[in-house]
């Protein structure tokens, strides 16, 4: 009774937002509740005209009231709060930034509107449309009704360009563009696709020296009377296109201004002879000496003599900026006084301050279902020895809850630093040429760790790296850590942490002894990463990251080193295996509030030589709040081994596995503004490359789709754009692990069931998205 109740409320509610939304209009006025186009084509395609529907109703201005469910509460809230009488309150919020005011039926214009849709037509090659506006209303509602009639779409016959014959060369040059055209014979006649032609053009002429030629001087003459709803096309120079325009113009003095200030820049470009400094092509004016002249020969794509080209034009810029050293960059082309078609080109330079610290708070989460906070200060120098190099000093200080889990109760503090210096450049014992827009760095750095688990051990963690880091462009990056030397090392450990050693079963313990062991790693490491998720307009985006680690290797061969009777360096056994790691997403937009994410992860590690297993912080885990949700962090596997003590309540050690496999899928839909939701299916699992006794079934073997534990669930998410709160509610479907009977818990759901909520419900709370 009560729910019926509580329905009867939200259904009255709903009928007098609805039904109050006209009560306060003009008198005479109607509310404007939105347009509608109907397209009369009996041959056009049933898709092809849903399509075009949608985009013509996108150009009715102006847009009626916002809806939900064909309900206006923005509208109803803006009538409730009435005219306030002070500027600021309650009343004042509720009608000024909840509320809407109404869109009103004497604010459409008819006739402009259908103008627009009879414009919008003949630009995609329906030219001989006709268009109509009418409309209706009920209720002191009123709605626009627009009436598209077209006939057959013209298509394009002929695509001529100017002849490779004619005197000039601006016109040899456009002719010689016709192969990639975007103009196709057989292609409907659509005048944004001949507005992207004239500006490829214009952009293939700027990089062959037209500095001043301009995409207006193209004119793209139609013929429509040849018939049979075809058109010819041809594209000429206009006779108004001034004479510099049809000029090639070659580059002459390069002049930059290291130190330009936007307040004094007049005080800034005057030179005094001390400060003029010239290198190789470069004429460099700074009375300070900030900079080395190489880096200017090493991010400028111009040099003298050089034909003008907007490609190295932009590349120089990206790349001056890319530097990550000056604040601004801008640069100005001016016609040479001494040389006829050719340009001097001013590089001004402002730079960003050489010394600076930062501080940050950062909220955290990872897949062990630990969540904390993070506060971290670092110190910068952007022009240490004068060549746009960075040195960077921090030091961070955090901790870590895990919210659910074995491990509740255990928190993590974490302390340390890391310095490090980037090199603008590769710095490599052969030349490495590079002509991205982005500028390669080299990179050496030293960190150290002291992580203390509360009530059970404490690590140190040190770690130096040298290699290199570079992008080709703007979706892809790659980085090389030619040296990566790892040494972790217990600093202390409890008498409690020994007990659980002392108290667990022989599996355990190899498990709880792994976690304090002192480890050495050492080798390459090299990752790719391509990602185009940036591009929002895009439909299907993609992100993958692959990376490669070889531990060991050489040092393995030139010793001869063996598991059986492993080699030690500082009385530490080296680590020895390969590791790769291959994470890839795919996310399918549906619309503009709804999208599909999905990703795959694959991990496979070979110990060989020094090591029978990988080492404890090289290992793959899975479970968690980013991971298979339905089960606790680090709590799956590995393989189909099942711990004795999994349903119990006392310490458990993370499993790991030297093989890793997981594949997630989520639908995410917007709710309400910030609030989004989500439904999801996570399944995977880990496994060991060798047969360990102590765990049975946890090797890999060919029946490794039986081993797969299985989740869904439902999301909760709160996206404030600079910050996501995530809450994820997620229950197994399928154990990989079971003693008797099926695999599959679907058909024992029981929520009504406390005991079963208890065993099963898992609540994750994270911060961001699991990918």
């Amino acid at each position: 009774m009560k729910i019926i109740k509580i329905l009867y409320i939200l259904f009255f509610i709903l009928f007098v937002a609805g039904c109050s939304n006209t009560k306060h209009l003009p008198k005479g006025d109607l509310l404007y509740t939105g347009g509608k186009v109907t397209i009369n084509d009996s041959l056009m395609p049933k898709k092809e005209k849903k399509a075009l529907t949608k985009e013509l109703e996108e150009l009715l201005r102006p847009k009626p009231n916002s809806n939900f469910f064909g309900l206006r509460f923005k509208l109803y809230f803006y009538n409730l709060a009435g005219e306030p009488k002070k500027e600021k309150g309650f009343r004042n919020w509720l009608r000024n930034k909840v509320g809407e005011p109404p869109v009103l039926f004497s604010q459409v214009d008819l006739d402009y509107n259908a103008d627009i849709l009879q414009n919008y037509m003949e630009n995609r090659g329906y030219f001989k449309t006709r268009t109509s506006a009418d409309s209706i209303s009920k209720n002191k509602r009123a709605k626009a009704l627009y009436t598209v009639t077209t006939k057959k779409q013209f298509k394009i016959r002929n695509v001529s360009f100017p002849s490779d014959s004619t005197a000039g060369q601006l016109e040899k040059d456009i002719s010689r563009l016709k192969r990639r055209t975007l103009l196709k014979s057989g292609n409907p006649y659509d005048l944004d696709v001949i507005k992207a032609e004239r500006e490829r053009i214009d952009q293939r002429l700027k990089n062959r020296g037209y500095y001043y030629f301009n995409p207006d001087y193209i004119l793209v003459k139609v013929d429509s009377t040849v018939g049979n709803y075809q058109v010819d096309l041809r594209l000429v120079i206009k006779d108004k296109t001034p004479d510099e325009a049809k000029q090639v113009y070659k580059i002459d003095k390069i002049i930059v201004y290291p130190n330009y200030s936007l307040t004094n820049n007049q005080d800034s470009i005057k030179a005094a002879p001390a400060a003029v400094e010239h290198y190789k092509d470069f004429t460099i004016i700074d009375s300070a000496h900030t900079f080395k002249p190489k880096i200017y020969d090493r991010t400028l794509f111009f040099h003298r003599g050089d034909t003008y080209s907007r490609r190295d034009h932009n590349l120089s810029l990206n790349r001056l900026i890319n530097l990550g050293t000056f604040k601004f960059v801008k640069n100005e082309f001016k016609p040479s006084d001494s040389l006829k078609n050719t340009l001097d080109v001013y590089y001004y330079l402002t730079p960003q301050r050489k010394k600076s610290i930062n501080q940050t708070t950062t909220a955290k989460t990872n897949s062990a279902n630990y969540n904390g906070a993070e506060i971290s200060i670092s110190w910068s120098n952007r022009n240490t020895f004068r060549a746009a190099e960075v040195l960077s000093v921090s030091a961070f200080g955090g901790m870590e809850i895990q919210v659910a889990g074995q491990n509740k109760g255990y928190n993590v503090y974490r302390i340390g630093g890391e310095t490090s210096l980037v090199w603008p450049r590769f710095i490599t014992p052969i030349h490495i040429k590079d002509s991205s827009a982005y500028v390669p760095k080299t990179k050496a750095s030293l960190s150290y760790e002291f992580q203390k688990r509360i009530k059970l051990y404490a690590l140190n963690n040190f770690r130096a790296q040298f290699g290199y880091l570079w992008k080709n462009n703007v979706h892809t990056e790659q980085q090389l850590y030619v040296t990566d030397i790892n040494y972790v090392s217990p600093a202390s450990i409890t008498q409690e942490y020994y007990d659980r050693i002392d108290a667990a079963d022989t599996t355990q313990k190899a498990a709880l002894r792994k976690v304090i062991q002192k480890q050495l790693i050492f080798g390459p490491t090299y990752s790719f990463m391509y990602t185009n998720t940036d591009l929002k307009r895009k439909r299907n985006t993609f992100y993958y990251k692959g990376t490669i680690e070889l531990a060991g290797t050489i040092t393995g061969l030139a010793t001869g080193a063996k598991a059986s009777d492993p080699v030690t360096i500082l009385n530490v056994p080296f680590s020895q295996f390969a590791k790769t790691e291959q994470d890839f997403r795919y996310y399918l937009k549906l619309n503009e509030k709804s999208q599909i994410a999905t990703r795959v992860i694959a991990g496979i590690g070979y110990p060989y030589g020094n090591s029978t297993s990988l080492p404890y912080v090289r290992q793959f885990f899975i479970g968690g709040v980013n991971s298979i949700r339905a089960f606790r962090a680090r709590s799956i596997g590995p393989g189909g081994y099942i711990d004795p003590n999994q349903n119990s309540n006392s310490f458990l050690p993370d499993q790991s596995g030297d093989i890793k496999l997981e594949m997630n899928a989520e639908y995410r839909a917007q709710l309400y503004r910030i609030f989004h939701g989500a439904v999801f299916v996570d399944a995977g699992n880990i496994w060991l490359w060798n047969k360990d006794p102590n765990r049975p079934g946890a090797e890999f073997s060919n029946k490794f789709t039986n081993q797969l534990a299985v989740g869904t669930g439902l999301g909760l998410r709160l996206d404030l754009s600079f910050l996501v709160v995530r809450a994820d509610l997620a229950f197994p479907l399928r154990r990989p692990a079971v003693t008797e009977g099926s695999p599959w818990v679907i058909n024992q759901i029981d929520v009504g069931s406390r005991s079963w909520r208890k065993e099963n419900l898992v609540l994750n709370i994270g911060i961001g998205y699991p990918f």
